[in-house]
C-alpha cells in the first residue's frame, strides 16, 4: 500500500535473465540484457546509422570517391531500431569511359606473380623489394637484379631523422 502512494515500484525478487534467452543475467541499465548482448545491440545500431548516412551521402553526392569505381543501381532498405524502413534508389553512373570491364581492372592491378628478372613464377614465396618490382629467391637482393633504389641515400636519411642535431644555446660568459 505505501508503494502505490508513492508511485515507486518494489524491486525484483531475484535475477533477471538476459531477455536474448543467452542463459547469462542481465540488468536494467542494460536493458534487461546481458553485457555482451547489450554490446551487440550498440555495435548493430551504430553500424546501421552509419550505413543509413553513407547512402545518404552518397545518394545526394556528396561522397569522396573519384566516381571511378563502379556502382550499383537498385534500392537499399534501411532499417533503424523501430523507424519505419526507408527506401532509397541509387541511380546508375557509368564505371569508366575505357570500356574495359571490371574483371580486367582487377586482375591489372593484382599483378603477375612472376620474378621481374628471369619471368619464373614466384607465388606465395615472392619477394618485394624496395624498387616496387617482384622477385624470386636467386634475384631478391639488389646486386643481383640492378636494384636503382638509392639504399645509402635512403639510409642517411633514415639515420638523419632518428638523430636530430643537439646544439646547446651559448651561455653568457660573466
Amino acid at each position: 500500500m505505501e508503494h502505490d502512494e508513492t508511485g515507486c515500484q518494489p524491486a525484483p525478487e531475484g535475477p533477471i535473465l538476459c531477455i536474448n534467452n543467452c542463459g547469462f543475467f542481465g540488468s536494467a541499465a542494460t536493458m534487461n540484457m546481458c553485457s555482451k548482448c547489450h554490446k551487440d545491440l550498440i555495435l548493430k545500431q551504430e553500424q546501421a546509422k552509419l550505413a543509413a548516412t553513407s547512402i545518404e551521402n552518397f545518394v545526394n553526392g556528396s561522397s569522396s570517391g573519384s566516381g571511378k569505381g563502379p556502382a550499383i543501381a537498385g534500392t537499399v532498405d534501411v532499417q533503424l531500431d523501430s523507424v519505419a524502413p526507408k527506401t532509397l534508389s541509387v541511380p546508375p553512373t557509368p564505371a569508366s569511359g575505357s570500356g574495359e570491364t571490371v574483371d580486367a581492372k582487377a586482375k591489372e592491378k593484382e599483378g603477375s606473380s612472376r620474378c621481374t628478372t628471369c619471368k619464373k613464377r614466384v607465388g606465395l614465396t615472392g619477394f618485394k623489394c624496395r624498387c616496387g618490382n617482384l622477385f624470386c629467391g636467386s634475384h631478391r637482393y639488389s646486386d643481383k637484379h640492378e636494384c636503382p633504389f638509392d639504399y645509402r641515400t635512403a639510409a642517411r636519411d633514415a639515420i638523419a631523422k632518428a638523430n636530430p642535431v643537439v646544439k646547446a644555446d651559448k651561455l653568457d660568459k660573466i
